[in-house]
């Protein structure tokens, strides 16, 4: 696979996210020692959900973890409205 296709595919799987998780905008990122994707809540969590597990920045080694971080995170904000 050559890099412009990875990107391509990586680019289609933010998209996807970003329709399924709308509430957070994503970011790759090349430096060495941290994750490479992250994603940035639009809206604070409360308090309460922050006791929870839920948090405003969530980065992952890979975009597969990254979506499964973010649902988990969705959900407990769901859960707990304030």
């Amino acid at each position: 696979m050559t890099d412009d296709s990875e990107y391509e595919r990586e680019q289609r799987l933010i998209d996807l996210l970003a329709t399924i998780h709308r509430g957070w905008s994503y970011e790759a990122r090349d430096v060495p020692g941290l994750p490479r994707w992250w994603a940035y809540r639009y809206q604070a969590v409360t308090p309460a959900q922050h006791a929870a597990g839920a948090r405003d920045v969530v980065a992952r080694t890979s975009i597969h973890r990254l979506a499964e971080a973010l649902g988990r995170h969705d959900e407990i904000t769901h859960i707990i409205r304030n």
